[in-house]
Formats: structure tokens, C-alpha cells, sequence
């Protein structure tokens, strides 16, 4: 099985779970995890919700070293594109869990997470608009659209690896 680091070098392997309703493969099975879970893996977890819809993938986040909060600036620019994870908190990286995992997500450049066997595992180098003198809300946007755009992608190979699954 491919683990490949670049985002579409690979067809998407069979998912685990279940079958639906006959009618197409098992349910395809996300975790996105970073460092403290209360940024860039909730929002990569809330934009894929968004965007795949409930049914069409288990979404789960998880942070190597979880923070005790979200990050109230994440929540906030989430909100401004309709999308609300104020309800959920930081949870730790679980091996059980990340393995039987069609995709884990690694976000950032100082989160580290090998699941072991099972997964395919991207790493995304996350824009960080620190480096270029950008903080505070303008930030954060950029960093929630950076994250947007790569959900967008994952979520266009999922629905390709679903309607071959179909077919």
C-alpha cells in the first residue's frame, strides 16, 4: 500500500468500514492531526465536514501534544465560512484509531505522526503567514484557505474513489 507524502501521486486504496447501501464501497475515513489539535487539525476536520457532507467520510482530528482549548481565532475565521467547531475540544493521537484509517493528514511543520502500517499518510506544509510578517485574524485566514484548498482537493479524490468503487 502507497504512503505516499504528495497529495494525489496515488489512487485512493480500498476504505475500511462498512458498506453503505450496496451501492458503493466502505465509507472512506479521514484523520488530520497536528500538534496541539486546536487549530489546523480542527480546522482541516471542519472544512472536510463541510465540504464531504457527514455521510461521505468519518472525520476525525487529533493533536500530537493536545492543547487544553481550540484556538479561538481558528473558531472565529471557521465561523465566518459557515463552518462551527466550537463544540469540540483537543484530543490526543490514537494509534488504534489512526490505523484503521483510509488517510491520516499530518498538518504543519512541527507535528510528527507515523500510524504504522494501514493508512495513507500526506504530510501538508501548511502556508504560515508568520514567516512573512502576517499575524492576528489576517493570519489566520490565510492559513484557514490554505487549509480550504487542500480539504477541496482530498475531498475531490475521495468522491473519485468513491464513484470507482460504484462503477
Amino acid at each position: 500500500m502507497c504512503r505516499s507524502p504528495c497529495a494525489g501521486a496515488s489512487p485512493i486504496p480500498p476504505c475500511r468500514g462498512d458498506p453503505d447501501d450496496g451501492t458503493s464501497g466502505p465509507t472512506p475515513s479521514v484523520l488530520f492531526v497536528c500538534v496541539k489539535n486546536a487549530g489546523k487539525s480542527q480546522m482541516a476536520a471542519g472544512l472536510m465536514r463541510a465540504a464531504a457532507g457527514d455521510d461521505a467520510a468519518e472525520i476525525h482530528s487529533a493533536g500530537t501534544r493536545p492543547g487544553t482549548a481550540l484556538n479561538a481565532m481558528s473558531v472565529a475565521v471557521l465561523r465566518e465560512v459557515g463552518v462551527d467547531v466550537g463544540d469540540e475540544h483537543p484530543k490526543a493521537t490514537d494509534l488504534d484509531l489512526a490505523r484503521r484509517m483510509t488517510w491520516v493528514i499530518v498538518l504543519g511543520r512541527e507535528a510528527r505522526f507515523d500510524p504504522g502500517p494501514g493508512p495513507i499518510v500526506e504530510t501538508w506544509d501548511t502556508d504560515e503567514p508568520s514567516d512573512r510578517g502576517i499575524e492576528g485574524v489576517e493570519r489566520m485566514r490565510l492559513v484557514r484557505d490554505d487549509i480550504a484548498a487542500r480539504v477541496d482537493d482530498l475531498t475531490r479524490r475521495l468522491d473519485t474513489s468513491a464513484a470507482g468503487r460504484r462503477g
